[in-house]
């Protein structure tokens, strides 16, 4: 599988994530933002984590006017699966690849720790190795998490089962770091080739890390 991991100025989780992919075996690519065109034979793109751009206007605002996204989107609505983590699911929000918006965290702090999340639903390709009420244990570093939607989007996320993870304490309880609408963490497109989600999947691929729960996701995209 060829992973494309697209680089803006100021991401910083684009060689972990390069790291993450390699480790299970696939070839990844670095590609900047300013190029028009995906590797040929790309399988995945991922869109990492970090401040793009500074982070200015909000998060992600600028990010959706690179060159590459047109392609990125253009991907995306041929069918081509994306994954959108942490900045890069602000990404996702901002070019309307995913429904809702993101806002400042609850606490108006930045949040940067290990957190356990609750399997909603596995019916997908990322999360396919994942049992539906299983808890995971992944990083989230983040100011600008809370994740909005209106009801009536809500309710449209729950019958096309594209609620994904939810945020949990470490029984499975409830627990919401950043006040995001029903505690999501993670959702994907009606289609179920487009995912996005704040925690760190590719922080946490080997115990010495202090978790290795991210192998199983990620994982997903490989089988």
């Amino acid at each position: 599988m060829l992973v494309a991991v697209i680089v803006f100025p100021g991401t910083n989780c684009e060689i972990d994530t390069k790291y993450a992919f390699e480790k299970l075996g696939q070839s990844v690519t670095l590609v900047f933002h300013k190029e028009e065109q995906l590797p040929q034979g790309t399988d995945l793109v991922v869109l990492p984590g970090g401040f793009s751009h500074g982070d200015y206007l909000r998060s992600a605002a600028i990010a959706k006017f690179s060159p590459i996204m047109k392609t990125v989107i253009a991907f995306a609505n041929a069918g081509g699966r994306v994954l959108g983590i942490c900045n890069g699911f602000q990404m996702l929000l901002e070019a309307h690849l995913l429904p809702g918006a993101m806002k400042r965290n609850e606490n108006v702090h930045f949040i940067s720790k290990f957190q356990h999340l609750k399997v909603i639903n596995n019916n997908n390709t990322f999360l396919k190795k994942c049992a539906v009420g299983s808890l995971l244990n992944v990083p989230i570093a983040h100011g600008e998490g809370s994740y909005y939607i209106d009801q009536e989007g809500l309710n449209q996320l729950y019958a096309n089962e594209q609620v994904l993870l939810t945020y949990c304490d470490e029984l499975g309880g409830a627990e919401n770091p950043n006040g995001s609408v029903d505690a999501i963490a993670c959702i994907c497109n009606k289609a179920k080739n487009v995912f996005g989600l704040m925690p760190h999947p590719e922080r946490a691929i080997e115990t010495i890390l202090g978790s290795d729960d991210g192998v199983k996701m990620l994982e997903g995209f490989i089988n």
